[in-house]
């Protein structure tokens, strides 16, 4: 429980509501990792004409979110939320997180992000355990994968992982959203209209996430993959990946 005091007002807040609103700090597209810079692809689709409105890109978003990066950094964020007190079954997550990317610019996507979401979490909320651990990927020079840091901050401030598994992938939703709407390829009420009709996939791919065998590490999103080669060599652009 957490107690807030005003002037006047004090209120007893659950545990669950303080966890709730740091996630929804951490998801946020203000949180300072970059992951506007990034569209996971979608640049190269849009170019290329396989997503070209919000029937399409609902298709594209849904896919991904079941059986691309997203549902296997789920599956990863669960595994080292579980291993936080075990050091080195966490290094091996970690450096298996960080490998697991199809192409360089996905490779850089979500490290460039993990390293950010740490070193901002523990500024912002600081936390002991989290800054023993920064101080070991730091001594063996490992490159922090997103999913892994979230699921470690998650863990460290006692956030549940339901809802940590929501609202990490409702961020990865967005963000798609957000760089249609960039790409001037859908509207703003389009955009919105796409993200509530991704919420059962959220909510569904959440929950296989945290039952799953955390070794069954799969995705099977190839032309997710081209995109991403194809967007390396694309000539102008907005994005990083």
């Amino acid at each position: 429980m957490t107690t807030v005091t005003a002037p006047g007002i004090t209120t007893t807040i659950p545990m669950d509501t303080d966890g709730l609103l740091k996630l929804a700090a951490w998801t946020s597209p203000s949180f300072p990792i970059g992951a506007f810079a990034y569209s996971h692809g979608l640049e190269w689709a849009v170019e290329a004409g396989l997503v070209t409105d919000a029937a399409s890109l609902n298709a594209w978003a849904a896919r991904l979110l079941e059986h691309g990066a997203p549902r296997q950094d789920a599956i990863l964020l669960a595994r080292a939320y579980r291993q936080l007190d075990d050091e080195a079954a966490l290094l091996e997550t970690a450096e298996l997180a960080a490998a697991l990317k199809g192409t360089a610019e996905l490779a850089q996507e979500t490290v460039v992000q993990g390293g950010a979401f740490l070193r901002t979490v523990r500024a912002a909320w600081p936390q002991p355990r989290l800054d023993a651990l920064a101080a070991v990927f730091a001594r063996d020079r490992l490159e922090l994968a997103l999913p892994v840091a979230v699921g470690i901050c998650a863990a460290a401030h006692g956030i549940d992982l339901p809802s940590t598994l929501r609202f990490f992938l409702h961020g990865v939703a967005a963000n798609t959203v957000s760089a249609a709407i960039r790409l001037s390829m859908i509207g703003q009420t389009d955009g919105q209209r796409v993200t509530a009709t991704l919420e059962p996939v959220i909510l569904s791919t959440a929950s296989q996430a945290e039952a799953a065998d955390p070794d069954a590490l799969w995705s099977s999103v190839p032309m997710v993959d081209w995109c991403s080669m194809r967007h390396e060599t694309q000539h102008t652009r907005l994005f990083r990946s």
